[in-house]
């Protein structure tokens, strides 16, 4: 019984994405002659195989075969799919982010969990970036939006990815496939599946993806040997066992390795603020993009400057054993989840992303991060003709270990004298431009005034530091070495049942409860003399104020910032905290006849407190405390799924409401990412989406449609956990937040036959149209990515009984060009200013002269496919 219970959901769920999207290579594994309806899409959103229309939750499925023809190889390609989600990428492949209905995390910081949480077949991955992978062959992806924490956890407070993975078979299989495409991409990977045993199978997947860079690299100083960027080279392996000891018990054993050797990711300008003439200067060739006129934006472009490598190295690793006894006597069954799992990653990174020799970060094991996680889930789940019920306790532990290091460049010292020399003519053209005045600020025992040797402090200005000066410049070479150690359990227990009142009304019921323990350890250490400058200075503050007055203390706070700071040396950070949180749902379903069900909940989810993983400081103070509190939502939604033209069209509408408190934001400050209470963040809109499975024999339509109005409260400094950090998130209050576009829409067409002669050929075309949204958490005006779409598309030919396809395939279609995220680039000017602006706000574009970088979306890709199946 076990058995075919396991082969039956085997079959159902590898058609659940032929039915739910209709993308090329389904048809073909059902029967031809038999109509396509949208009885046949499974999901398992409520740990339970149910059809997608009996769910009242918001539900987009996908099965293997879908995200095989629409190209998806990792999550970030599954955004094409999905309207209403966006997945973007940062300075590493480490650093990945999935929103949904505008809300997610940026995963800079590891000390910050996810919103949309990742679970891959049941195991709960505690960073958006420790799922991003290779996700080799699958069932099938359920996306559900909105708050799942009562089945699904604690940190899925905007939605939840869960993947499941294909099962090991008892029929034997083989399966190949090999890739050639433009940026001299390559891949291979296969499979094999089968019998070792009547009650034992197996399955084991590998596959290799490597493909050159598309970015061209400008390395001005040249110290970085590679002149390309964001390449890909990939490799990963994944081994199954399914035991079926009886027809009652069943065991499903998971190891899988991944590897990423890539050199990843360099930004490039977007608009180049006043402070270009002192990066030409100091680097050979430009050193940057030159600034358009008036300082304006750049077009786009996929040359970036960096004379530093950003080579990276990620490992992921880990084993997972499933446990299911079914227990006739209660008409139940009992599931057992375990799972150990490590993450780690070094890298390097050129920080300022120019030509110039300035900062930078070596890939030698002192910056990274790494995750060590245990977790174990029980659920005893059941039915009878009025109740199904589901009961379970869920245990996790984490260390979480991340170093940091920074390296001065030799530009470093003529850099910063640039930008002081340069701040103050503006106010006296007397004092000259200059890259050595840093020794004015440094050399000990200055005074305000001296005519003849030794020059006092303002003498030493007026002559550009060339005379006079002798005091210190920063560390050349490595400045700081910091480690720190997060260490938490969690402890859930949670139920989730529904009551059949009538046959047309259920009422659903979830809660759970949630404690969290969570401690920080951490040294904060200046290495090579680092700090020495920061204090020397601050040793001649009276002399400097003497000559300048109330700009003293900005110019100080540059010597002092988180890299340079002596406050830093050697200091521990010691912090625990526990909480508990009750999270939950209620859910009234009523069918209005075979073909309609309408639905309405309420769902509370929770968010965990958590540490920036950092230096944070308040002008140049170190913060007590780096503690961020928990977040929480209160989400509403009213719907309506109906399945219509003798259920072969789905038509699916949500309205939903959520009110965030507390949002954990994680925001670039110009010196470290530091997460920032939000008190609160309101997404509300519309979720549609429609299948329609035609009269024209493999001819289907696929689309959704997703309107968010995401917006952050109004707030002032008081309210912030850092007050001091208001003036860079003056723009929030009353806008609407980043990565929130007011309109996302999905579509595809999809055409697969028999065309004889043992043949079938077919095409799909994809597309995702997203309206205009900021990428960047502050909300600056020049961080908006304007209204873009994009398309992939595929060909293909191959046998009746897939035994070999080819395709042709291209990604990004019309070559479409966007950014993923704009970033402000560090030391090079500044957006906000230190005084409230007539706006209301700190910031006033007339006295803006930042220097923006973007991190760039893939270019239009094309490609061909060889698979076979035996």
């Amino acid at each position: 019984m076990r058995l075919t219970n396991l082969l039956r959901t085997t079959v159902s769920a590898a058609v659940v994405g032929a039915c739910a999207f209709g993308f090329a290579g389904s048809a073909a594994a059902q029967d031809q002659d038999s109509p396509q309806t949208i009885d046949d899409i499974i999901v398992t959103a409520q740990k339970r195989e149910q059809n997608l229309q009996d769910v009242p939750i918001v539900v987009t499925s996908l099965s293997g075969e879908t995200l095989q023809d629409a190209g998806v190889r990792d999550i970030k390609d599954l955004q094409i799919l999905t309207p209403g989600m966006t997945v973007t990428s940062t300075s590493s492949e480490a650093s990945t982010t999935a929103r949904i209905r505008g809300v997610g995390t940026v995963g800079d910081n590891p000390g910050l969990e996810s919103s949309v949480g990742v679970v891959i077949d049941g195991v709960y991955r505690s960073r958006n970036s420790v799922g991003f992978g290779d996700l080799g062959e699958m069932q099938r992806i359920e996306v559900l939006k909105g708050p799942q924490g009562t089945l699904f956890g604690k940190n899925t407070s905007a939605g939840v990815i869960n993947i499941i993975t294909e099962v090991p078979s008892f029929t034997p299989e083989f399966n190949a496939e090999l890739n050639v495409g433009n940026y001299g991409a390559m891949a291979a990977s296969g499979s094999v599946s089968g019998p070792i045993s009547d009650t034992l199978a197996f399955r084991l997947y590998a596959g290799r993806r490597v493909r050159d860079g598309f970015m061209d690299i400008d390395t001005g100083d040249g110290q970085r040997p590679e002149t390309t960027d964001n390449n890909q080279d990939f490799g990963t392996v994944r081994g199954q066992l399914l035991w079926l000891p009886s027809d009652n018990v069943s065991f499903r054993l998971i190891g899988d390795y991944s590897r990423r050797d890539e050199f990843c990711c360099v930004g490039t300008q977007i608009r180049t603020g006043p402070t270009y003439p002192f990066v030409d200067g100091l680097s050979v060739g430009t050193g940057q993009r030159p600034p358009a006129a008036g300082f304006g934006p750049l077009p786009f472009s996929r040359t970036g400057f960096a004379n530093r490598s950003d080579y990276q190295e990620v490992d992921d690793r880990g084993v997972s054993l499933e446990a299911n006894i079914d227990m006739p006597g209660i008409n139940g069954a009992l599931t057992s989840v375990t799972s150990w799992r490590q993450w780690e990653s070094t890298l390097g990174q050129d920080i300022d992303y120019t030509g110039a020799d300035i900062a930078y970060r070596v890939n030698d094991g002192d910056y990274g991060f790494s995750v060590d996680n245990l977790t174990q889930e029980f659920r005893l789940a059941g039915a009878n003709d009025r109740f199904d019920w589901l009961v379970g306790v869920f245990a996790t532990s984490e260390d979480i270990e991340r170093g940091d290091s920074w390296y001065f460049g030799a530009d470093y010292t003529p850099f910063l004298s640039f930008l002081l020399s340069a701040s103050l003519n503006a106010v006296n053209p007397a004092l000259p431009i200059s890259p050595s005045t840093i020794g004015c600020y440094t050399r000990a025992g200055q005074v305000p005034s001296n005519p003849a040797p030794p020059f006092g402090f303002a003498q030493c200005l007026g002559s550009g530091g060339a005379v006079g000066g002798g005091g210190p410049g920063f560390t050349v070479g490595q400045g700081f070495e910091d480690v720190y150690n997060q260490e938490s359990t969690s402890y859930a227990i949670f139920t989730n049942n529904t009551w059949h009142v009538t046959e047309q009304f259920d009422i659903t019921l979830g809660l759970r409860y949630t404690l969290d323990d969570k401690s920080l350890r951490g040294l904060q250490t200046n290495v090579n003399g680092n700090g020495g400058a920061c204090s020397a200075a601050l040793g001649n503050a009276a002399a400097i104020g003497a000559v300048l007055g109330a700009s003293t203390s900005s110019l100080l706070g540059r010597f002092c910032l988180p890299w340079s700071n002596s406050a830093f040396n050697n200091r521990s950070v010691s912090e625990s905290f526990d909480d508990g949180e009750l999270s939950g749902t209620i859910k009234a379903a009523f069918r209005l006849n075979p073909s309609i069900l309408t639905y309405v909940s309420y769902a509370r989810g929770y968010k965990s407190f958590g540490y920036n993983l950092d230096r944070v400081q308040t002008g140049i103070t170190p913060n007590a405390s780096l503690f961020f509190p928990s977040e929480v939502v209160d989400s509403y939604e009213a719907g309506v799924k109906m399945t219509l033209l003798g259920r072969t069209l789905l038509l699916n509408a949500t309205y939903f409401d959520q009110t965030f408190e507390n949002f954990q934001l994680n925001t670039f400050l110009g010196t470290a990412f530091v997460v920032e209470s939000i008190p609160e963040l309101t997404s509300r809109g519309v979720d549609a989406d429609m299948v329609w499975f035609t009269p024209i024999e493999g001819l289907s339509f696929q689309g959704g449609v997703t309107y968010t109005d995401a917006q952050y409260g109004n707030f002032t400094a008081a309210d912030l956990t850092s007050p001091g950090n208001f003036p860079q998130l003056s723009l929030l209050p009353g806008a609407r937040a980043s990565f929130a576009p007011e309109w996302s829409a999905t579509g595809s067409i999809n055409y697969d036959r028999n065309v004889g002669n043992g043949l079938r050929a077919g095409f799909s075309l994809a597309a995702k149209y997203m309206d205009d949204y900021n990428t960047g958490s502050d909300l600056l005006p020049y961080k908006l990515q304007e209204a873009f779409t994009t398309m992939n598309g595929r060909i293909m030919l191959g046998a009746e009984d897939e035994r070999w396809t080819a395709e042709f395939w291209v990604q990004n279609l019309t070559d479409e060009e966007y950014i993923q995220v704009a970033y402000n680039a560090p030391l090079q000017g500044s957006a906000f200013q230190s005084t409230l602006q007539p706006n209301g706000t700190y910031y006033n574009p007339a006295l803006d002269s930042q220097t923006y970088d973007a991190f760039l979306g893939q270019p239009r890709t094309w490609g061909a496919t060889l698979r076979f199946k035996y």
